[in-house]
């Protein structure tokens, strides 16, 4: 956690965030995000996620340092898994790479499990996503999109979206994301979440 804390609160500075700021960009508490930095609160995958999207950046970046090597191989052993209390795990299967902002992962969620709402990326983001097995409901914008094993689909990522598992089965799916440029001034609607 000493390390993750170190990383966004790395982020944070390079970007020239007061901590102020980035609570309010994210719509995470300022507490929650001051615990997160000082590595003395695991924050779940979603306030995760809408930490890394306010700084412009990944889930991924945040958990481990850039790699340079052209061919590089990531055993799973290796691999980060980012699990949250309400049934469902993420596991980031794409190395960070200095100056690039992808992100693949997979992602299990438990039946009957909702991994919530996710803020828009920056402008310019593409998500993809790949159903393995189970049933998953996207929402995009509000507006749900019900997908089987095998179906896959693409949406903006610079819009409100949420993935949910309404099913008696477990879904796994992949996720793949390629972030757009962070000008660094985001401005989304605040959540209340913490």
């Amino acid at each position: 956690m000493a390390e993750l804390g170190a990383r966004v609160r790395a982020e944070r500075r390079a970007r020239g965030m007061a901590l102020e700021r980035l609570a309010e960009v994210s719509g995470v508490s300022r507490s929650m995000v001051s615990e997160v930095e000082r590595g003395t609160k695991t924050p779940s995958v979603l306030v995760l996620d809408r930490l890394a999207t306010a700084l412009g950046t990944s889930i991924a970046r945040l958990l481990d340092e850039p790699v340079r090597p052209e061919v590089t191989i990531l055993p799973r052993e290796r691999q980060h898994v980012v699990r949250d209390p309400s049934g469902w795990e993420r596991r980031v299967l794409s190395p960070v790479l200095p100056d690039v902002e992808f992100e693949f992962m997979r992602t299990t969620l438990e039946p009957g499990v909702d991994a919530g709402a996710f803020a828009p990326h920056p402008p310019g983001s593409h998500e993809y996503v790949a159903v393995e097995s189970g049933r998953l409901r996207l929402t995009v914008g509000g507006v749900p999109h019900l997908l089987a094993a095998g179906d896959s689909a693409y949406f903006p990522g610079d819009r409100w979206h949420a993935f949910a598992n309404d099913a008696a089965d477990v879904c796994a799916y992949y996720l793949a994301m390629a972030l757009g440029r962070a000008d660094g001034a985001h401005h989304r609607p605040k959540a209340s979440r913490t």
